[in-house]
């Protein structure tokens, strides 16, 4: 799973994972407004298209503005967010949430039930306890007595009295493999309530694509999981979510042995059957479950997950670098 959504250690770099490149065109840049900010712990962009440029300056603040509303709710390192009360007060008893944050939780349940527990959000329970950036992780012995703390089947969400509460003491929560999904698709849906038609929305990994640029689709490209500036293949996108996890956004290395943010929940370590996964889909909350979620699965069993949702697509790097590619994808692979 992976932790650290709203990280305190920083920002990454914008499009970390995935590239989007604009088709080469002739004519000018005219028309087209982007802003750039630094929000739930990673890099915000947003471009948007429309030829009334207060409106357009208008569309990209309501985008940063819903991206700073779901930190103030799901971070997990704010202290006052509505999720870090649920980790503090769930055990004790059902924690009054929003309605929003009830209905996320309960998404990602059901995700955790499709993955058959591969996606799970109570990864938190042990993932607090490793920091990349210092190169620190819990022993064996610590894994082992926190390990049955990790089981989405103790989160407990009652949606008509929007309440969390926990079956077991030691659960944590954390949305990191959901949330910067949500808050894009969130933000896509604003700038189509406002006429926006052609725009792009990215959080790190996570990005939602509008319509088409200058009448070309996006170019997407997929970096190489072991060479930030080279790219694995590229292919156009319209109208799509597109969303990557990697084991080389937080990690550090020791003993040969790399140690990175996406956790297996059935082992309370870095999964490392796979070194990036990206999904397309129609829904950047979905698309960003199931990076996550194949990058624990593996390269045959996540294959076989997609290959059942006829709405997405995967392109999955190996351990050893080698690449897989979901039945929809394959006969045409870029």
């Amino acid at each position: 799973m992976c932790c650290n959504f709203m990280s305190r250690s920083g920002t990454s770099t914008v499009l970390a994972a995935v590239l989007l490149l604009a088709a080469a065109t002739a004519g000018a840049d005219s028309g087209w407004y982007r802003q750039d900010a630094a929000i739930m712990g990673t890099a915000i962009h947003v471009e948007v298209y429309h030829e009334d440029a207060a409106l357009a300056q208008r569309a990209i603040a309501v985008v940063l503005d819903e991206m700073h509303h779901i930190d103030r709710v799901m971070s997990p390192f704010r202290p006052d967010s509505e999720l870090s009360r649920v980790n503090r007060e769930a055990a004790l008893g059902p924690v009054p949430v929003s309605p929003e944050l009830a209905r996320l939780i309960e998404r990602a349940l059901q995700v955790s039930e499709l993955t058959t527990g591969a996606f799970d959000i109570t990864f938190a329970s042990i993932g607090y306890l490793y920091d990349y950036r210092d190169g620190k992780r819990p022993d064996a012995q610590t894994v082992q007595q926190a390990l049955p703390a990790i089981d989405y089947h103790h989160v407990h969400v009652d949606q008509a009295a929007a309440t969390v509460a926990f079956a077991s003491r030691g659960v944590r929560i954390d949305l990191g493999g959901i949330a910067k999904g949500y808050a894009v698709e969130q933000s896509a849906l604003l700038l189509r309530g406002m006429g926006i038609r052609h725009a792009m929305i990215s959080a790190g990994g996570d990005t939602r694509v509008i319509g088409d640029r200058h009448g070309r689709p996006w170019l997407v490209g997929i970096r190489h999981p072991r060479d930030e500036h080279g790219i694995l293949t590229r292919m156009p996108v319209q109208d799509e979510a597109v969303s990557t996890s990697g084991d080389y956004e937080r990690f550090f290395d020791e003993d040969g042995v790399r140690y990175h943010h996406i956790i297996d929940p059935a082992t309370g370590d870095s999964a490392r059957s796979a070194l990036s996964v990206t999904i397309l889909g129609p829904d950047t909350t979905m698309t960003d479950a199931l990076s996550t979620s194949l990058f624990v699965l593996g390269p045959q069993r996540g294959i076989a997950l997609i290959d059942r949702l006829p709405e997405y697509e995967a392109v999955v790097v190996d351990a050893r670098g080698g690449l897989h590619y979901s039945s929809g994808l394959a006969p045409h692979q870029p």
